[in-house]
């Protein structure tokens, strides 16, 4: 997707124009910050635009409306991480369903009671070394264009290693885990734990930075949650968070399932003359028809109206970040480019080749972020290097885009994506302020 493309699919949340997204998108918002989501301290800041957040990052990647919706209201009952029941889980759940819908209500209902942390880490994530998801993302794919040729349907027998691993840690018809309130069994289905793979992906790109490093002892960038250095002060020093490995990881594993996926329903369609599956079972309707409708999932069985057994209704969508979820960053280079950016920003603090250097090579070792490229467009533009810092401001302004939230937190997404504008159109200008004052009255952009 051109940048333009993107920049057009973000603008309406840039502008405010969030009714443009979704009518009842406003709505959503003004009952989260009447029930005290703004009053409430969230990790990088308050608890409404961490909501928000995690919505714009899922339209953005092109995410189904009810995982958006759910993404609003992702931890409104509380979670395994959290303590934020702004609405009471036992009691609130008809009015949630009255405002969101109740295929959105029952996906954030499921996403407060299962235990993310074990589910996702330890029963997924932990399962495979960085080498082995390089690997299977590289066969995965051989496997999914075999897939278009005529050949007879695969025996477990003859499956490739990456099916077989990822069909023994995550079956077709899903994973068993325990209600984190209740203890009682719940059955998750394989594409509902991609979905909530795809959300925590959202979530953590968020509001991860270097105070969660600092609190969990993350000194080897492998987000482990292994620390407990409960005494560390918030917010720290703002240096962006070693989090980036973590997520490409999810990434690739939440493409492997992907690819498993297509997979399975081509071989069973084969097999049963393309039956409908998701349709025969379920349905999802639009969200005025299942406003106020009474389920029977209080303990998160899935036999609920609104989605078949599998949820196929629900298409896997691939975030484009890490080159489509198709790279894993390996945490060393994670460190050493995070640690160039911060020499640069904060140690020399200026733009000069040095600085140019040491931004050089972050983006080298780590290329999925965008401010490091942002900031060498000001240096290239400071030093008069006009069609270098050009090329630089959009690089950055496309990975920044992509991802819908920013890496360096201590600006906002919001206004790195308007600085990077800024450097865009100033370099297509060739021209650069030489005072300070200059400096100040920029800020327009066309």
């Amino acid at each position: 997707m051109a940048v333009g493309d993107i920049l057009t699919r973000a603008r309406p949340f840039l502008r405010g124009e969030l009714g443009s997204v979704d009518e009842e998108l406003p709505t959503f918002v003004e009952v989260l910050a009447s029930a005290g989501a703004g009053e409430c301290w969230h990790k990088h800041g308050d608890f409404l635009h961490h909501l928000l957040d995690v919505y714009r990052i899922l339209h953005l990647w092109g995410a189904h409306p009810h995982v958006s919706r759910c993404g609003l209201f992702h931890s409104a009952y509380s979670n395994s991480y959290v303590n934020l029941a702004i609405f009471p889980p036992d009691v609130g759940r008809p009015d949630v369903r009255r405002i969101i819908g109740g295929p959105a209500e029952h996906l954030v209902h499921l996403f407060c009671i299962v235990p993310r942390q074990p589910l996702i880490h330890d029963k997924l994530l932990f399962r495979y070394t960085d080498a082995e998801l390089v690997q299977d993302l590289a066969d995965s794919q051989a496997s999914v264009e075999a897939s278009s040729k005529p050949t007879p349907v695969a025996s477990d027998n003859h499956l490739p290693e990456w099916r077989r691993k990822l069909q023994a840690l995550l079956p077709a018809e899903g994973i068993t885990v325990k209600h984190i309130r209740t203890g009682e069994n719940v059955l998750v289905p394989r594409r509902l734990v991609a979905i909530f793979l795809l959300m925590t992906m959202a979530d953590f790109s968020d509001q991860l930075f270097g105070f969660q490093d600092v609190l969990f002892d993350n000194t080897n960038g492998r987000m482990e949650f292994t620390g407990n250095s409960f005494t560390a002060l918030w917010p720290g020093n703002g240096k962006p968070g070693l989090w980036m490995n973590s997520i490409s990881r999810m990434g690739a594993l939440y493409n492997l399932i992907a690819r498993e996926e297509i997979l399975y329903i081509m071989e069973r369609d084969r097999k049963d003359g393309g039956c409908d599956h998701h349709r025969a079972n379920g349905r999802i309707g639009n969200d005025a028809e299942h406003r106020g409708t009474e389920n029977s999932d209080e303990n998160g069985d899935l036999g609920n109206g609104y989605f078949s057994e599998r949820m196929e209704e629900i298409e896997l969508v691939i975030p484009p970040v890490f080159d489509d979820c198709t790279k894993v960053l390996d945490q060393h280079e994670q460190i050493k480019a995070r640690d160039l950016y911060w020499e640069a920003v904060s140690g020399v603090g200026e733009a000069n080749e040095t600085a140019a250097e040491l931004l050089i090579r972050c983006c080298e070792k780590n290329p999925f972020v965008g401010e490091p490229h942002v900031v060498l467009a000001q240096t290239y533009l400071s030093m008069g290097r006009y069609e270098e810092g050009e090329r630089e401001a959009e690089v950055g302004l496309r990975l920044m885009l992509e991802w819908g939230s920013s890496w360096d937190k201590r600006m906002s997404w919001e206004g790195w994506i308007s600085w990077a504008r800024v450097l865009a159109m100033k370099a297509k200008e060739r021209s650069w302020p030489e005072a300070s004052w200059g400096i100040l009255n920029l800020g327009l952009v066309k």
